[in-house]
């Protein structure tokens, strides 16, 4: 990715042994990166003058990529507040070492409650980031799943997987990919410019290319034909029982059905690869509700390198941003029609 510099911690017993490992990175980001879209376009206009305005180079403690919740692992017995307590002073020393003024921990989903008390103790605010989607995989075909669906839901759904049905729409699996970085990549830009949620990282043919080489047969993409011609695709990591949807790319910005058809293509992937949740990621929330999808709020630890500066982060930050609030909808039936 553009823009990212990234560093590995192994931790190590007494002993040599390891006992933990987690990465961290610097990346330059919008700190009004979840604005309102009135502030937004305050800023936009702003930044037609000053094209760095609120914009940090900052250290952030996690995967770039993906939800990573703790974002470290642990060997059996290891404690993680030990593993926080460390990591604290590596990130105050790395940013007091390279002047960067902002320290981002990502990401802290429910399971990790416990664990947001020590980072509190530390001085860092915690504040509310986009949520997460996920889709509990209940069925064994996506007939079962779409079956299972109430009727104004089905209806929906069917009318756009007819559109493509009509327009030659049709799609492949695949596991590697590397020759096809470049073309993937020009799609994923094509979707991001337009993207009106939040931008941050930039992807890049190499990323796409080693993605596939270094993962094996864990990523995996799914390619959109329209009759012969690639118009788009999904790019997906099979994780133990989840399957996480990282990326969507297509060749043109269009309002049509297709991104629909790719979200129902995704769900039938998780199906048929015996996935017990698929993770749907941030943004187009409303589609990804409408097939059945429930959010997981998800929080940040957001600190000032010093004193002084970290009294103003957490007023700051919240001034700033205002995450999207999602209430659930139940899109299923409890009982046959």
């Amino acid at each position: 990715m553009n823009d990212f510099s990234h560093r590995h911690v192994l931790f190590l017993a007494n002993d040599e042994t390891p006992v933990a490992l987690t990465s961290f990175y610097s990346v330059t980001t919008d700190i009004a990166i979840f604005a309102p879209l009135p502030l937004r376009k305050l800023l936009a206009g702003i930044r037609r003058f000053f094209p760095n305005f609120l914009k940090l180079r900052m250290l952030e403690w996690g995967t770039p990529i993906t939800v990573s919740s703790p974002p470290f692992v642990t060997a059996h017995g290891t404690s993680p507040t030990e593993v926080v307590r460390h990591m604290h002073a590596i990130l105050q020393a790395t940013a007091k070492a390279e002047g960067q003024w902002l320290i981002i921990v990502r990401d802290f989903e429910a399971n990790t409650e416990n664990l947001q008390h020590e980072f509190t103790r530390l001085g860092y605010h915690l504040v509310d980031s986009l949520p997460n989607t996920y889709l509990d995989i209940a069925w064994s075909s996506a007939a079962d799943y779409r079956a299972a669906m109430k009727s104004y839901y089905r209806s929906k759904l069917q009318k756009h997987l007819r559109r493509n049905e009509e327009q030659q729409v049709r799609h492949e699996r695949v596991d590697d990919f590397d020759h096809l970085a470049d073309q993937l990549c020009a799609q994923w830009m094509v979707v991001h410019n337009q993207a009106d949620e939040f931008q941050r990282e930039v992807l890049t043919p190499t990323f796409y290319r080693k993605f596939s080489q270094g993962m094996g047969a864990r990523s995996k993409a799914l390619l959109f034909y329209r009759a012969d011609q690639l118009v788009g695709h999904a790019l997906l990591l099979h994780d133990g029982p989840l399957l996480r949807w990282l990326y969507f790319g297509r060749n043109e910005a269009n309002n049509d059905s297709l991104y629909l058809y790719v979200a129902h293509a995704v769900i039938e992937t998780a199906i048929n690869l015996r996935a017990e949740r698929l993770e749907m990621g941030l943004t187009t929330y409303s589609i990804k509700q409408d097939l059945g999808a429930m959010p997981g709020p998800i929080k940040l630890a957001i600190r000032g390198r010093s004193r002084l500066f970290n009294r103003l982060v957490g007023w700051g930050y919240g001034l700033l941003n205002t995450p999207s609030r999602l209430t659930e909808k139940n899109i299923f039936k409890r009982t046959k029609d």
